[in-house]
């Protein structure tokens, strides 16, 4: 049911006409650059053998000689089947008359998820066999002809959505992972805001759609780079993080406007939000400020959003890093909820708790609170579970605070909170009689971080019992800005790294500090978070080059000559510009509610960075390596991987 009414909705939000005549492309491009008319509806049925797609048949096609292809979904008793496309289902009567035997016997004998092709006519449904639940459930075809185009062997797992199957095997055989109606939806969703983020950005905005290079040199700082030989000794290629130079390098070439869905390489550990090959909605801009670009990108999703979901509301609203990490713990807040942070060291100034007494002595010393809602719900092993975390990740300690007297576990200090206190606390955090207070004591910047992760956390624990905190529905949008141009190194805290990229232009503000205490300038970076995870981020450029050489050789002690290019290209008029990059999978994986970006990659790389269906990253032969002057010491192979590699496990294990 999900796959026929989510492609339904799908297709009729992707052809609806849009809602201004496009300008014409500046200057005397406009003469030979004609935009096409906007088709309204769909020809699925040009080019091919069929006559229409099984998920388009109503009752207004009764009487209609047609001819379908597709998967055979299902059949039952040899009298039905039912017959899948990427647009839907359609129910097939199997003749039983002797002279049709031929048809039947093949309709009988293909295994299911056989591809077939039928002829025959649309008819209604006998009275009362309507499926009002399918979109073709008003009509069946009488079928006359019958070809099997492919039979199916044994699957090693069902096409169906609701039977569990491991991400392993999915990957293994992602070819027929793929035929499912979840995979269907995401990948042809994607599709759609793609083309739609073209139209608003190229038809109605006048951006030029270029591609960048893929083999390209290392860049300093930033994720590690993977590297491909070359056929000169000792020279490698890199594959580029982003196109941040190249979109740097267009705008001083005058192209004012860039837009690329950019393939992009990080050599990283997979999670569940991140690939070592992704996608990006990657944009440049000249002569932009910081609003420029916030409008543009909200103007962009709201003109792209699917039509199935609740509109995009504009403006978003907008915090500093400060704030965001002051009240929420994190710079990728989820504002779905509430539970923010409070600073309650004034409500106990004059406790007689010594080791909070000790902490607010001290010259960063904070005392933090969050109040969880319902509280009740959490059990006891779940606070312990809590204070054991804070422990082992913080070495900070925190307690829980009841109202309820006798649920103060493991808590002895919490009894000795004063009636003053205990009042100052519920009207701080506006307490009800079932929340529980999570309380703890340190410096500023980790007791946020502390209290910003046991927040999600506490978040699951309630949602698992039945608490709807954070509504599946709610698309809750949040710019977050004026972040730190630059951060102490974790490995040299005496040395500086870019907290964005090397090439993020300082806030106007506070230039005067880059020269003198350089660690407390803000930049003209912004990211955009959506439920709690960054789908974007980007910043106005320094397009000065003497500033850029200045914080790439003086502040960050990188080698200049890496980006020799780029700093002599900003010594030629290079305008004022800046940019963003939207993370495509990220972004569709919320959209759809996917546990993981790889539910909406056609084919995606395993949490390991491995393919398993095509079995990469794979040796080469040292023959082959020959040209690359490259040799690869392999660690002798053990008894036991040989066993392996002789004999795989299945798939399943």
């Amino acid at each position: 049911m999900y796959f026929r009414c989510g492609l339904t909705l799908l297709y009729k939000s992707l052809y609806t006409p849009i809602g201004r005549t496009p300008q014409p492309i500046w200057g005397s491009l406009s003469r030979s650059l004609v935009l096409s008319p906007q088709r309204r509806i769909p020809e699925f049925n040009s080019f091919v053998a069929r006559t229409n797609t099984c998920g388009e048949l109503r009752s207004s096609h009764l009487g209609q000689e047609v001819t379908l292809c597709g998967w055979i979904q299902y059949r039952r008793q040899n009298m039905f089947l039912v017959l899948r496309d990427f647009h839907g289902l359609v129910q097939v009567i199997i003749p039983q008359e002797e002279s049709a035997a031929s048809v039947k016997k093949i309709l009988c004998e293909a295994p299911v998820e056989s591809v077939v092709q039928v002829s025959g006519t649309v008819i209604s449904r006998p009275p009362g066999q309507e499926n009002p639940k399918m979109p073709t459930g008003e009509i069946e075809i009488e079928v006359k002809a019958a070809e099997l185009l492919n039979s199916c062997k044994k699957l090693p797992f069902e096409i169906k959505d609701f039977v569990k199957k491991t991400e392993a095997l999915r990957l293994r055989y992602r070819y027929l992972d793929l035929r499912s109606s979840q995979m269907q939806y995401n990948l042809r969703l994607r599709s759609q805001m793609v083309m739609k983020m073209r139209e608003y950005l190229c038809n109605l905005h006048g951006f030029v759609d270029i591609e960048t290079p893929t083999l390209f040199k290392k860049t300093p700082g930033g994720a590690k780079e993977f590297v491909v030989p070359s056929r000169e000794p000792g020279k490698f290629y890199s594959l580029p993080q982003s196109p941040q130079q190249f979109k740097q390098l267009l705008m001083v070439g005058g192209l004012d406007r860039y837009f690329q869905v950019a393939r992009c390489y990080r050599d990283e550990g997979s999670r569940p939000d991140r690939q070592p090959e992704f996608t990006q909605i990657d944009i440049e801009m000249s002569f932009v400020d910081q609003t420029g670009i916030q409008s543009l990108i909200e103007g962009l999703l709201q003109y792209s959003w699917p039509k199935d979901k609740d509109p995009v509301v504009v403006p978003f609203p907008s915090m500093t890093f400060a704030e965001a990490l002051s009240t929420y713990g994190t710079d990728k807040p989820d504002t779905r909820f509430g539970m923010k942070i409070v600073d309650i060291s004034d409500v106990f100034r004059n406790t007689k708790i010594g080791f909070l007494q000790d902490v607010l002595n001290k010259p960063q010393g904070t005392i933090k609170a969050i109040c969880i809602p319902e509280g009740a719900y959490l059990q006891r092993k779940d606070i312990e579970t809590i204070r054991k975390f804070a422990t082992e990740q913080f070495n900070q300690e925190v307690l829980p605070v009841f109202l309820k007297a006798n649920r103060n576990w493991n808590s002895p200090v919490a009894k000795s909170i004063m009636e003053e206190q205990r009042l100052g606390l519920i009207r701080l955090l506006e307490i009800q009689e079932e929340d529980v207070v999570l309380l703890t004591a340190g410096e500023h910047k980790e007791t946020c971080s502390l209290l910003g992760k046991l927040r999600l956390e506490c978040a699951d624990l309630l949602e698992a019992r039945g608490v709807v905190l954070r509504d599946p529905a709610l698309f809750s949008f949040l710019w977050v800005v004026d972040f730190p141009l630059f951060l102490p190194k974790e490995e040299n805290p005496g040395e500086l790294e870019s907290a964005h990229h090397p090439f993020t232009a300082p806030h106007p503000s506070d230039i005067h500090l880059l020269y003198t205490e350089p660690e407390k300038v803000r930049s003209q970076h912004y990211d955009l978070v959506l439920n709690g995870s960054e789908i974007g981020g980007g910043s106005i450029r320094i397009h000065n080059a003497e500033l850029q050489h200045y914080v790439l050789a003086t502040l960050l002690k990188e080698d200049v000559k890496l980006l020799s290019h780029l700093l002599q290209a900003l010594d030629y008029g290079a305008p004022p510009h800046g940019g963003i990059a939207l993370g495509l999978d990220r972004l569709i994986c919320l959209i759809t509610g996917a546990a993981s970006i790889r539910d909406v990659i056609a084919f995606p790389k395993s949490f390991q960075g491995h393919d398993l269906m095509s079995n990469v990253p794979d040796y080469i032969p040292p023959e082959e390596l020959k040209p690359y002057h490259i040799q690869v010491s392999r660690p002798a192979d053990s008894e036991a991987e040989k066993s392996l590699l002789n004999h795989p496990p299945h798939p399943e294990t």
